[in-house]
């Protein structure tokens, strides 16, 4: 297989996280899409070095988040601090709860809030990544993680105690 035909391959596979990821750090349309591409281009420019020690995604994931961070803090997408998170990132289990779409958009709002760096931890998080995978992926120590990822949640649940409906 030839150099070209395995980035397509691999774009293909694994585009669901340069969008996901896209669409937590830009609101707009455009930028959304000028991101991706410099995701791509990152991923294109990485690829040789590329040594397959680690998982495939957790590399990717590596480069996505590194290139929206540093979109974001460019101020490219600053338009706007509330940006929606695709609902395909949630796993949550069916039932009857009222407001339920109103929690939903909460969380995206309370989310698009956080710092840049807690999006991208929460987004692996929400996605089920193990705490050593996105301790790989951010760089930093599982214990890291774990504390981070413990804040986070209780910030979230402040917030949602805040917020009288619920």
């Amino acid at each position: 297989m030839d150099y070209r035909q395995w980035f397509q391959d691999i774009i293909e596979e694994h585009k669901g996280i340069f969008f996901k990821i896209a669409r937590t750090y830009c609101l707009d349309e455009i930028d959304r899409q000028d991101l991706t591409q410099e995701m791509m281009i990152q991923v294109w420019q990485a690829l040789p070095k590329y040594n397959q020690s680690a998982k495939i995604s957790t590399w990717l994931y590596r480069i996505a988040l590194n290139v929206a961070i540093s979109f974001y803090r460019k101020g490219s997408t600053q338009k706007s601090k509330n940006v929606p998170l695709d609902k395909q990132v949630f796993h949550i289990q069916e039932e009857h709860v009222p407001h339920k779409e109103e929690q939903i958009n909460l969380l995206e709002q309370f989310i698009g809030e956080l710092k840049e760096f807690d999006k991208a931890l929460i987004i692996l998080y929400l996605e089920d990544k193990s705490h050593a995978e996105i301790a790989e992926i951010l760089g930093i120590s599982v214990t890291n993680v774990s504390t981070k990822v413990s804040r986070i949640k209780e910030h979230l649940k402040l917030k949602f105690s805040k917020h009288s409906n619920f």
